[in-house]
Formats: structure tokens, sequence, C-alpha cells
């Protein structure tokens, strides 16, 4: 697994201020090759989708812990589209619910992470769903 020469951007949406998985995730990213933009805490899906199509990024890491994810994703993916970085994946972490996977996945989200999951395991989808065609 290399996830070097990816581009991912890592962002906290909504109005949750716990970042530390997300600061966990990016330095895991960049430990494993990838060139990691991190957004800081509160921003906007509009903001997030802005940014990602500026720094042309592979993908964008969400980490919400607010409950809110559902909104979130979809929110962010719209934005995405709106944008024309509909090729850019998503994937998102954090306090989420097994039974919101599917509409997840819906929502435009690649991948699904949350807590209980290692860092290596969680590297390793990340690669895969990178290395997928789009």
């Amino acid at each position: 697994m290399s996830l070097t020469g990816k581009r991912i951007l890592v962002a906290k949406p909504g109005l949750d201020g716990h970042d530390v998985g997300a600061k966990v995730i990016a330095l895991a990213l960049r430990d494993a090759g990838a060139e990691v933009i991190y957004t800081g805490l509160r921003k906007t899906p509009d903001y997030i989708a802005r940014v990602a199509i500026e720094e042309d990024v592979d993908a964008v890491g969400l980490s919400i812990l607010s409950g809110s994810h559902l909104e979130l994703v979809r929110e962010t993916q719209r934005f995405l589209r709106e944008f024309k970085g509909e090729n850019i994946k998503i994937f998102v972490g954090g306090t989420i619910p097994k039974e919101d996977n599917e509409a997840l996945r819906e929502a435009g989200a690649s991948g699904i992470f949350n807590a209980s999951q290692r860092i290596d395991e969680v590297l390793a989808e990340i690669d895969t769903l990178l290395s997928a065609p789009a």
C-alpha cells in the first residue's frame, strides 16, 4: 500500500469542535505518502468543496462526530458536483451508526470509517478506494 502522489483534503464540517480523530487520520495519511491538506474546524460543505477543487485533490475525508453526517456528506457532494469536482471521492469517519452506511453511500461516500477500526485498515481501504476507477 502506498498513498504516494495522492492529494487528500481532511475536513471538519459543521459545528463539531473535536478534531483529534481528523488530525490522527491526517498524520497517518501523510506518513503513508499522501499530501494532506487540513481545513481546520467548523467548515461548511461549500468551503470544503471549493478548497478541494482549488487544491486538485483526489479525495475529501470528512470527520463528523455531530450526528449530521448524512446532511454534511450530501451537501459536500452537491457542491463538488456544482463546482465540477464530481470525480473527487469522499470518505467519512466518526460517530456513524452502521444503519446509516447505505444512505451515506447513496449520498456519495465511497468509504465509511468508525473509531473502532485500526489505522492500518483505514489506510488500506483508502488506498483501495483511490486506486479504483472513478
